[in-house]
């Protein structure tokens, strides 16, 4: 049976909800190869990223279950502790 989407004829904005979820693995250099509206920590500790817009990375300290309304173009591995798996939605 197909999915019945009430929101299909609606344009997909920074603002609105995901419509993908997926994994995110810090990396020294990689770009995300989506880009999020948000990512979700796995527990406390600090999640270094770089926004879309900037030019300098940012150790972001986060609680488990935390959702950091970003456009995150990296997400470093050097600097990022928390342990478990990051979550992008896009």
């Amino acid at each position: 049976m197909a999915v019945n989407d009430f929101f299909a004829g609606n344009s997909d904005i920074a603002t609105a909800p995901a419509r993908r979820c997926f994994v995110i693995t810090p990396h020294a250099t990689d770009e995300l190869a989506i880009l999020p509206k948000a990512i979700r920590a796995p527990s406390d500790g600090v999640i270094t990223l770089r926004a879309i817009d900037s030019e300098d990375d940012v150790a972001h300290p986060v609680l488990a279950g935390e959702c950091i309304d970003v456009r995150a173009q990296y997400v470093r591995e050097a600097g990022t502790t928390v342990i478990g798996t990051i979550i992008g939605y896009a």
